[in-house]
């Protein structure tokens, strides 16, 4: 009988998050295995060529603020060219009147500098970003293809090995080595240390390691629309990506001069079912008037011409779970990344090859991991107390968050 690939580094999941992952550690010069149920990169969720990417500028959670801000500065140093930088526009909310001075503050409060966020009155924003509507304009605000990324990162590689269609359905540690099964209890694979990066499909490998963390899917739909050259909406569409509820593209002009508009998403909170569906779409239409603010366009003439569905993972606090399984040693998560897969994604690679590797955290600390912003990102954070011997549940109903770690 044949002996199952010994790996030092498996990451289960090749997506923009797995793919990212494993490209930070074959930089490092690092040898690693990504193993797929699919045939090739990014089949699920991470098919979407149309993500977007800014820091977020609302009035949530201070560590959210701080971690999308620290996540996009890394995002975009990562992605160089496939970065598309349009720019992304956020409205003010319609029951504000907009106060500049008010929201230059909160952006320096977030330490956003002007060459990545300012406020625009409605004229502003009319000439800069073709929207009647006060907001903050987000100049580095961009968009990226996460298939094709994602292709790149996991092109041919000398220290890179692929196990393409192959379904991992547990774990199991045997003498201080994890052993990696099909659904047939077959060994696949065995490793030193495992990345799961597999979305919604962590759950069931992070179950059989004995634990349970709250995670489930988000299912949502973007819209692709066709406009007539003619049509009252052409005066209406946007420059520049707009996010706000919902999110859209900049509209694109056709060669026959009609115009491609892509308008998402729907949100169907514990849906894994993967079909297109009409009131989605219809969902969609609504989004896009209030997005431009149009309440007298006719969602007739947003004439459907394509759509992508996917499968989000979200946690029960809605972070990322990003990090190491502190009592099952060599287990490293990268999961729940919701809908800022690129954002996530590319913390992810710096965090947890630093993890995995043993880096010290003075250096995490200089990228500008402080070590509240990694705890808040530890799966620990949902576990009451320490993990127990392997089969043990951990209960999640009160998240804790663990002491923050110490430099080496």
């Amino acid at each position: 009988m044949t002996q199952p690939q010994h790996h030092e580094i498996v990451v289960i999941g090749a997506g923009i998050c797995g793919a990212t992952i494993t490209n930070e550690l074959l930089e490092r010069g690092k040898s690693v295995c990504v193993i797929d149920a699919a045939n090739s990169p990014a089949n699920a969720c991470s098919r979407h060529a149309y993500a977007i990417a800014h820091p977020h500028i609302g009035k949530g959670s201070p560590r959210l603020l701080r971690l999308t801000h620290l996540a996009f500065l890394l995002a975009e140093a990562r992605w160089g060219g496939a970065w598309q930088a349009h720019g992304i526009f956020q409205p003010s909310k319609k029951d504000r009147a907009f106060n500049r001075s008010e929201v230059s503050a909160h952006l320096r409060s977030l330490d956003l500098s002007e060459d990545i966020a300012i406020p625009l009155d409605d004229e502003e924003a009319q000439r800069i970003c073709g929207i009647s509507q006060s907001g903050v304009w987000i100049s580095r605000g961009a968009c990226l293809n996460l298939l094709q990324t994602s292709e790149q990162l996991l092109r041919d590689h000398k220290n890179l090995t692929c196990l393409w269609s192959t379904r991992v359905e547990r774990l199991e540690e045997y003498e201080g080595i994890w052993r990696l099964l099909d659904g047939s209890n077959v060994v696949v694979a065995t490793a030193k240390k495992v990345v799961i990066a597999a979305a919604i499909d962590s759950k069931p490998l992070i179950n059989s390691l004995g634990v349970h963390l709250p995670l489930k899917p988000v299912r949502g739909q973007l819209s692709i629309f066709s406009i007539q050259p003619n049509d009252p909406w052409v005066s209406m569409l946007p420059k520049v990506g707009i996010s706000g509820d919902g999110y859209c593209l900049p509209a694109e002009q056709l060669e026959d001069g009609s115009y491609r508009w892509m308008v998402g998403s729907s949100f169907d909170e514990g849906e894994d079912d993967l079909s297109p569906r009409e009131d989605s779409d219809n969902f969609n239409r609504g989004q896009a008037k209030g997005l431009v603010d149009y309440a007298d366009g006719d969602p007739r003439s947003l004439v459907k011409a394509g759509e992508f569905v996917g499968v989000r993972c979200v946690s029960g606090d809605r972070l990322p779970i990003i990090g190491p399984l502190a009592q099952r040693p060599g287990i490293f998560l990268a999961t729940a990344l919701g809908s800022r897969g690129i954002l996530w994604s590319a913390l992810a690679a710096k965090l947890v090859s630093a993890q995995l590797l043993g880096d010290d955290f003075a250096l995490l600390a200089r990228l500008g991991f402080a070590a509240d912003l990694v705890a808040a990102l530890a799966p620990a954070r949902f576990l009451a107390g320490a993990l127990a011997a392997p089969g043990a549940l951990a209960s999640n109903s009160k998240p804790i968050f663990p002491s923050e770690p110490s430099a080496k």
